[in-house]
């Protein structure tokens, strides 16, 4: 059997490569970790033969490619049922998929006003409009999930599911702009960061000397 290989970006800057590594991490499902820094002039010929448009994560698994963050978790979840990747039940199991589903295609503003940086701290970073009613729908969503808990555990859904690692980069993103949240929010963003997972994660991105600018704010 070929041995998992997830190809990521930077840590520090890249929010989709962190969803599926936290989501194998977590549940303790082994792979092997490729880097490729982002941007530089040798990523499209490192990555061509992924066939991922020249984008990262990429899950490798021998001659088999799949270069979608959400793709990828679906995959690991079917791959390793026992992981309990999803909520075992069908309509919890929708709910999940659903809020997973909306972090894939939505929140621009917030993703454009914040990028995710995590070896910088942006104290008192002034938050637009249009940022905030990103972030006001992401909060409701996390008590939405808790409303549809399915044990008493730290997580959205109280156990943890591919929806954590779809939002684990909006964790780091209202740690390091400074954003100011309350309730089960701040409870589940305190978590998620002290996790040992994520830990490991800003870990790795310290030892980086690569910088982008435009993330730099």
């Amino acid at each position: 059997m070929s041995k998992l290989k997830l190809v990521i970006g930077n840590k520090n800057y890249s929010t989709w490569s962190l969803r599926p590594w936290f989501f194998l991490k977590q549940l303790g499902i082994e792979f092997e970790e490729e880097m490729v820094w982002l941007f530089e002039d040798d990523m499209e010929a490192k990555l061509e033969k992924y066939f991922s448009n020249a984008k990262v994560p990429v899950l490798a698994e021998g001659e088999l490619n799949i270069w979608d963050t959400l793709a990828i978790i679906e995959y690991a979840a079917d791959k390793y049922p026992e992981k309990n990747g999803w909520p075992s039940d069908l309509q919890t199991r929708a709910m999940a998929r659903s809020v997973a589903a909306e972090m894939h295609s939505s929140f621009m503003d917030l993703r454009n006003a914040l990028p995710m940086n995590i070896r910088k701290h942006f104290p008192n970073y002034p938050i637009t409009n249009e940022v905030q009613t990103d972030l006001n729908r992401i909060f409701a969503l996390w008590d939405y999930c808790r409303e549809n808990k399915v044990s008493d555990g730290p997580w959205l859904f109280g156990d943890f599911s591919g929806t954590d690692a779809m939002y684990a980069p909006v964790v780091m993103r209202i740690i390091n702009y400074d954003v100011k949240v309350s309730g089960f929010a701040a409870d589940y963003v305190d978590y998620v960061h002290n996790s040992a997972t994520m830990q490991e994660w800003i870990e790795g991105s310290k030892s980086e000397t690569q910088i982008i600018e435009e993330d730099e704010v």
